[in-house]
């Protein structure tokens, strides 16, 4: 889990972006866990404040002053394929 201060956006269709950042800079652990995670997958649901869980699936882009872009991913299922070179 990460806290994420975001900022939405949304057109006269209903069609929304988000940009924000995080709540609190990030420590070591937490910025390579982040970016272990992001490497695999930037898919996130996000949960508002006052929800256990889930929420709307995002897709993240983090650009590189730290700025993250949050779209919608409707379309998006739960699989990954990820490939690893570990050495």
């Amino acid at each position: 889990m990460y806290d994420i201060n975001i900022t939405v956006t949304s057109d006269a269709v209903g069609t929304w972006w988000a940009t924000g950042r995080h709540a609190n800079a990030l420590d070591t652990t937490q910025r390579e866990g982040w970016d272990f995670l992001m490497e695999m997958d930037p898919h996130f649901s996000v949960a508002f404040p006052g929800e256990d869980r889930g929420g709307i699936m995002v897709n993240v882009v983090e650009a590189d002053d730290g700025t993250l872009t949050l779209t919608e991913a409707p379309e998006w299922d739960g699989s990954v394929n990820v490939i690893f070179d570990l050495t």
